[in-house]
């Protein structure tokens, strides 16, 4: 099967590196990519937008072969795994190609309602948003995140475009409702998601429509590629069913 990984702030696809050997050892093919802006050489983030990232895996989608050459690899063989704002990013993609995505993995993250966007309380630099100061996480974003770990984040940190964090995200087609969903709960326990579905919580509206949704555990915090990347790796292939 075709694996995506879509990173979240501040990351590039090289930031998937702990987790990929486990999906590769499992008869996988994974994909990586590094979104506009965080690219190396980007250094102008100005009009790079959140739809600017949606298309870009739109188009890594539509260019794979459908899976791993086997001819009983159909067309809706991709999995897309989206960490943070980029499960934001993974469910406009399978809104765009609903019959194209076999299922959407969100690592700590939910999609965002149409019309709202990923995070536009960060500070802002210019036209980026830099990776801030630890003190403006939440304590359980950083469960596990040790000194070293910090280090080696903020090392390979780039500035977020200010556009993907600020843009409205855009949905158009309910057809996204029948794309299987796990989410892959890391900060917050599997039962606070559930009570904000039964409770119709807003931010909680999309995961509510969902006909197949799924959520599983992997205590730590917001950063699991990082803090507990064979975990993370072991829980997306629960996801998948292998």
């Amino acid at each position: 099967m075709q694996i995506v990984l879509i990173a979240g702030f501040w990351l590039d696809g090289d930031s998937w590196g702990e987790v990929t050997p486990t999906l590769m050892a499992a008869g996988h093919t994974v994909h990586t990519p590094t979104l506009p802006g965080k690219r190396p050489g980007d250094t102008d983030l100005a009009g790079i937008g959140l739809r600017d990232h949606v298309d870009a895996v739109i188009a890594y989608v539509d260019a794979l072969d459908g899976g791993d050459g086997a001819d009983d690899d159909g067309p809706g063989s991709v999995v897309l795994v989206g960490h943070s704002g980029g499960g934001t990013i993974a469910w406009a993609v399978a809104d765009a190609r609903p019959s194209r995505i076999e299922r959407v993995v969100f690592v700590d993250a939910i999609p965002m309602p149409a019309g709202t966007c990923i995070n536009d309380e960060l500070p802002v630099e210019g036209d980026g948003v830099p990776l801030p100061d630890w003190s403006l996480f939440e304590p359980e974003d950083l469960t596990d995140l040790d000194d070293e770990l910090r280090e080696r984040f903020r090392a390979i940190a780039k500035p977020e475009p200010v556009g993907v964090a600020h843009e409205p995200t855009r949905l158009d087609d309910d057809a996204r409702f029948s794309v299987p969903v796990t989410v892959i709960a890391c900060e917050f326990p599997a039962d606070l998601i559930r009570q904000a579905i039964a409770n119709e919580r807003e931010w909680a509206g999309e995961l509510a429509a969902m006909r197949q949704l799924e959520i599983i555990e992997l205590p730590t915090g917001h950063w699991p590629q990082f803090t507990k990347p064979v975990e993370l790796g072991a829980s997306i292939l629960t996801a998948i069913g292998g």
